[in-house]
């Protein structure tokens, strides 16, 4: 049986780069936002959620919390645009482990995708390399 992904961001173009690079492989969903993703979570059970971090109405860690608290024990990813608003102690609490900065490295992002679907036993959060230096919150 496929693994299943749901892919949530607003930006219609990305969405649809996640469904061409991952519907060989994997059953995918795609959401602009949170009452999208909450529809394809009553029916289907969601291995993956890969979250852009600004989404309409509320955050993606927002959201993957949201998630959390009712019951989803599956692997999630954060993209974002905005490396600096990225905070790496909400990430492990909602054991968020990989997240990417736009744009993104699709052959990196797509490693993590096989990585975290394949197994469970990677524990720490993996950063993607960018162009530039990302200062994180704590």
């Amino acid at each position: 049986m496929m693994k299943k992904i749901i892919v949530v961001d607003d930006d219609d173009s990305i969405r649809r780069t996640f469904f061409l690079i991952l519907h060989q492989n994997y059953q995918v969903y795609l959401a602009k936002d949170l009452k999208e993703a909450l529809k394809h979570f009553g029916h289907a059970k969601i291995d993956l959620i890969i979250a852009d971090l600004k989404l309409p109405g509320m955050s993606g860690l927002e959201m993957i919390s949201q998630f959390r608290e009712n019951g989803f024990k599956g692997e999630a990813i954060l993209i974002s645009a905005y490396p600096d608003l990225i905070n790496l102690a909400e990430l492990k609490r909602l054991s968020v482990r990989h997240f990417f900065v736009k744009p993104l490295d699709l052959r990196a992002l797509n490693q993590s995708i096989d990585n975290l679907l394949s197994t469970k036993k990677k524990k720490k959060i993996i950063r993607a390399k960018t162009a530039f230096p990302i200062r994180l919150r704590k």
